[in-house]
């Protein structure tokens, strides 16, 4: 043992004169080249999702504070804080900068894009160049519509309803409509990036039923993108044309029909809805089994829940336009549609529970996040079925209990996803742990600070107050003073991993390859992975998910 260790001492006395630099700098994929023209050319899809990382967390900046600029305005009814088009610009950048730059591209662009080829045994996606194109792609489109904001705001809502977005706001409606209808060709390429991979590149051993639900929710998600996403494409550029040149699609005062553009833009954007949720329930699929350290329950029936609930939703978009003038047997069909769309949510919810139950759980940073999520994510599919049901959607159209039900699907759903995602898969993409303590703090702030925002609206929208108004009855300043005060607890905790998230770049501990103890090929590699994610061919498990010693154990315990 001595001469052993004098063997060591003489090497490690030696080491800083040995000049190759993987010695302390492994090769991975953040190091492997540094410069900006090997991020900016690059093809590798990991260092493409930090782009896109990047990328939309600026624009969830400006979309929130643009969010915080409508709670401040309603803090007082009478709308003396800013003018009536100030608050029409504001939550509109809002919606548009939130919707099509954040929620939409938000999880696929950045965790599907880093983590399909890894979980799945591959070296890339299908087409590299293709992944890059769809970036840039992207931020023409997101670049295109800032010029409107800085030349003066749009004030039409983020849907461009007609005849406002064509004949009656005087606003900078054409460069919002054309960067959004650019970025629908970025999200096309993503969909049929993924599409393709998942067919084509799955490692010897990767059977349909062995990947992932990460893996399948993304699959559905990107058959929502290739089929939906044209429609919405068409529906803009139609619009487009209509302010522009006035060609009598839409804008009735030239022979167009506005419910015409309702039909076409809902029946992309009830299912561009699962296009923000679907991937958020593949993370949550993913870190429910790693938390609990138990297999998950029923994943076939997660898997082909995932694929009813991309079916499903093409099917339901007639639910947006009760009183818009439709007949109440086609009322009726898309109302009856909107519940059965509920069950395949139904489904994972009931797993997820299923799963946790009886489990070991560790109760860090990315399962608060999960936890959050289920709880949320149920009321306001709960608060759903509440808008499906014909009667009272008269009711409760255009009013707050629509926003609110919007933001606990949105926020409470794909938000509180996507941060447990990040803190799951950070020592991942980084190779370095963040400040536990800091993360539990952060996940609070979050929970506690959404529900003091949003559930007051429940309230106020039941009482009657109408959405997208700068001003509102006095007797209803008590809850928007309350809402607006939440929105400020909300603010804090997403600050929060901003601050500690990038300090841990540079001052975190140094992150194993699997410190979850989870499953899943993305583990087997290196924190952070090398240039083509495996050194050697993956192993594919027989079965995923499996905790199969964890799980006797747990089962021994409660006996």
């Amino acid at each position: 043992m001595s001469g052993t260790s004098a063997i060591d001492s003489g090497i490690a006395e030696r080491e800083p004169h040995i000049p190759e630099p993987t010695l302390d700098r492994p090769a991975d994929y953040l190091h492997a080249q540094s410069t900006l023209r090997s991020w900016f050319l690059t093809t590798d899809h990991k260092r493409i999702a930090i782009l896109y990382l990047a990328s939309i967390t600026a624009f969830f900046i400006i979309g929130a504070v643009a969010a915080g600029v409508v709670r401040l305005a309603l803090v007082v009814p009478n709308g003396a804080i800013m003018t009536n088009d100030t608050y029409n610009k504001a939550f509109t950048i809002h919606g548009v900068v939130m919707v099509w730059f954040f929620l939409i591209p938000s999880i696929p662009a950045t965790f599907g894009n880093f983590l399909i080829p890894l979980m799945i045994g591959a070296k890339d996606l299908a087409f590299p160049k293709l992944n890059l194109t769809s970036w840039y792609i992207f931020m023409a489109g997101a670049l295109f519509t800032m010029v409107s904001v800085v030349l003066g705001g749009v004030d039409t809502g983020w849907t461009f309803y007609v005849p406002l977005s064509t004949a009656f706001s005087n606003t900078w409606v054409l460069p919002a409509l054309i960067g959004v209808t650019i970025v629908g060709f970025s999200s096309i390429l993503t969909g049929l990036n993924f599409v393709v991979t998942i067919h084509t590149m799955r490692t010897p051993g990767m059977t349909w039923f062995r990947l992932p639900i990460f893996v399948w929710a993304h699959y559905a998600t990107s058959l929502i993108f290739l089929l939906a996403t044209p429609v919405i494409t068409t529906a803009l550029i139609l619009l487009i044309m209509e302010r522009a040149f006035h060609i009598g699609v839409f804008d009735p005062a030239h022979g167009g029909d506005p419910v015409l553009f309702q039909h076409l833009f809902w029946f992309y954007s009830h299912p561009a809805v699962y296009i923000m949720v679907l991937p958020g329930m593949g993370v949550i699929s993913e870190i429910v089994p790693a938390f609990a350290q138990k297999k998950l329950f029923g994943y076939r029936f997660v898997a082909y829940a995932s694929i009813g609930l991309a079916s499903v939703t093409f099917f339901v978009w007639g639910h947006h336009m009760f009183v818009n003038g439709q007949s109440d047997l086609a009322s009726l069909a898309f109302s009856v549609l909107s519940f059965a769309v509920a069950v395949p949510s139904a489904v994972k919810v009931y797993n997820w529970t299923a799963t946790i139950h009886k489990g070991r759980i560790r109760l860090d940073t990315p399962m608060l996040y999960a936890m959050g999520y289920i709880g949320l994510f149920v009321l306001g599919g709960l608060t759903g079925l509440y808008l499906a049901t014909l009667a009272i959607n008269q009711h409760i159209h255009a009013t707050y209990f629509v926003v609110a039900h919007f933001h606990y699907i949105m926020v409470g759903g794909t938000v509180l996803a996507f941060l447990g995602g990040l803190h799951f898969w950070w020592p991942k993409f980084t190779g370095r742990m963040y400040n536990e303590a800091w993360g539990r703090i952060s996940a609070l702030f979050i929970f506690i600070g959404f529900n003091v925002t949003f559930f007051p609206q429940f309230i106020l929208g039941y009482l009657g107050m109408p959405r997208r108004y700068a001003t509102y009855p006095p007797e209803f300043q008590l809850l928007n003073v309350l809402s607006s005060a939440g929105a400020t607890i909300l603010a804090a905790g997403y600050v929060f991993p901003m601050i500690y998230l990038v300090y841990s770049l540079w001052f975190g501990k140094r992150a194993p390859a699997n410190p979850w103890d989870a499953k899943g090929l993305e583990w087997e590699t290196t924190s952070p992975p090398p240039p083509h994610n495996f050194l050697s061919l993956p192993s594919v498990p027989p079965v995923p998910y499996d905790y199969p010693i964890q799980e006797r154990e747990t089962r021994s315990q409660h006996r």
